[in-house]
């Protein structure tokens, strides 16, 4: 590829050769690009393969994300990390590897940048410098600039798989048990409150969608997120909500515990959140335990215990209840805490399944329904193996009458 200053001056003549306040269409560009690069002196010493190479660089740079477009195009790409406009990073299949290329300016990634949140209505910049968005077909985007960001302007973007994944690719990639799958089937579709927990990449959100496909399609869907990313497509009446950052006056501002105690009115069957970080734990509760049986929640946690303490102290930055009346809430209202996590050899797996155990001596418990089983030796993970421990809370299996095989 040419240096970043001939791209850029390429660039300016294919604008320069366009009325863009005219309509024009992909073809027309595609076609006007190819001419440019073609009659560009230095283009002689490009080989025809680098040729094709520039030509879709320019033209993305037009009607798509620039040199990051073909990334996006990729399916084995699952994150793209942009640390400044020269250091690009690539996450495909768990393995990390640094982008030849780069951006030819800091402006150029600026522009972008720009253009991304701007599809979504969404503000970034030296006075709201930190961001999150998504780009048309769901992938999430979050963006930190200067002066908070000290390398430029960094970009994460998590790309998500054009269809949801099910529980039984699940299953082959070694993520859970059949056993363990088809356990948390049944419980979903018996209307079992589920929190998932685990740490940053560990796959939550794909948990989640894989979990959502077994929610009877009569029922009435609410999905409130920070960026949607959901894809929820065997519920036909689905409601999407998604939060909205201040505008450039600090107003107009719409929040997850907003949504939550909107969608309440909207008569769901079951509320999801997608990820719960702050104040609206207390809301997500008390929805909870409002008779949305069936809602689904993951949040950030080391285990399935640390994430019961870290819901506590969410809900105690919301609330000043005291700390007995909090777990009461928890325990009341969670039936079954799953917990996933990412190993050294960068599979995702779920390490246990437990059931809400209650309140005991002032603490929650929690009873390990499926748990992951000794290391073998030269072994990247143990078994997930089904406990002795029984299921405690069966009275909506009962009512569902799926009680058969599980209790």
């Amino acid at each position: 590829m040419p240096p970043d200053e001939s791209i850029a001056e390429l660039r300016s003549r294919i604008r320069a050769s366009i009325d863009f306040t005219a309509s024009i269409t992909d073809e027309e560009l595609l076609r006007k690009t190819e001419c440019v690069v073609f009659e560009w002196p230095e283009s002689r010493f490009l080989s025809a393969a680098d040729k094709v190479k520039l030509v879709k660089r320019l033209y993305h740079s037009f009607r798509g994300l620039d040199l990051l477009q073909p990334l996006m195009e990729d399916p084995l790409v699952n994150e793209i990390m942009i640390n400044g406009h020269k250091d690009i990073f690539v996450e495909r299949q768990g393995e990390m590897t640094k982008l030849r290329e780069s951006f030819e300016s800091e402006e150029r990634l600026q522009d972008l940048i720009q253009r991304i949140v701007a599809g979504v209505n969404r503000i970034v910049n030296e006075s709201s410098p930190i961001v999150d968005a998504r780009l048309p077909d769901g992938s999430r985007v979050h963006v930190v600039l200067p002066p908070v960001s000290l390398s430029g302007p960094c970009v994460t973007i998590r790309k998500f798989p054009e269809r949801p994944m099910s529980m039984k690719e699940l299953v082959e990639k070694e993520s859970l048990t059949t056993e363990a799958a088809f356990f948390l089937q049944e419980l979903v579709e018996a209307k079992y409150n589920i929190f998932i927990s685990g740490g940053t990449g560990t796959g939550k959100t794909t948990f989640l969608n894989a979990l959502s496909q077994h929610i009877p399609s009569e029922e009435r869907i609410i999905t409130i997120e920070d960026s949607a990313e959901l894809q929820i497509a065997s519920v036909p009446n689905l409601v999407s909500l998604e939060t909205k950052n201040s505008n450039t006056e600090g107003k107009g501002s719409v929040t997850i515990r907003e949504l939550i105690r909107a969608s309440l009115r909207m008569r769901p069957n079951r509320i999801i959140v997608g990820e719960v970080r702050g104040e609206e734990a207390i809301d997500m509760l008390q929805a909870l335990n409002t008779g949305h049986e069936g809602s689904i929640s993951t949040g950030h946690g080391n285990s399935a215990l640390d994430m019961m303490g870290r819901l506590e102290t969410m809900v105690l930055g919301a609330a000043e209840l005291p700390l007995p009346v909090i777990r009461g809430q928890i325990a009341s209202a969670i039936d079954i805490v799953i917990h996933l996590s990412r190993g050294r050899d960068r599979r995702r797996r779920v390490m246990e399944i437990c059931e809400m155990g209650g309140v005991e001596e002032g603490r929650i418990t929690l009873n390990p329904l499926f748990v992951r089983g000794e290391l073998e030796e030269g072994a990247s993970a143990g078994h997930l193996l089904r406990t002795e421990v029984p299921l405690a809370r069966t009275n909506k299996l009962r009512a569902a009458g799926k009680e058969a095989g599980l209790i």
